[in-house]
């Protein structure tokens, strides 16, 4: 199986698994235990890497010429 990493909590008795996660009997896991900080840290950093991906400095830029149906609900307030 390969590496994957799942969100979990602990109800006072056991690790829950946040999501399902098909494992076989004895797998091998590794338990990380974050703060509410590190977890906030931790997310925050995922979510920017995942907009640089998104909106990168090489992006190519578009301006209103290349809108080809324009929403006359859109408030640029």
């Amino acid at each position: 199986m390969k590496t994957v990493s799942v969100t979990a909590h602990f109800d006072g008795q056991h690790i829950q698994l946040d999501e399902p996660l098909d494992l076989a009997p004895n797998t091998k896991l590794m338990v990380t235990v974050l703060s509410e900080d590190a977890e906030r840290e931790a997310w925050l950093k995922v979510s920017a890497r995942g907009l640089a991906r998104a909106y990168a400095d090489n992006e190519e830029g578009y301006d209103s010429s290349d809108i080809k149906v324009p929403n006359p609900d859109y408030d640029r307030g």
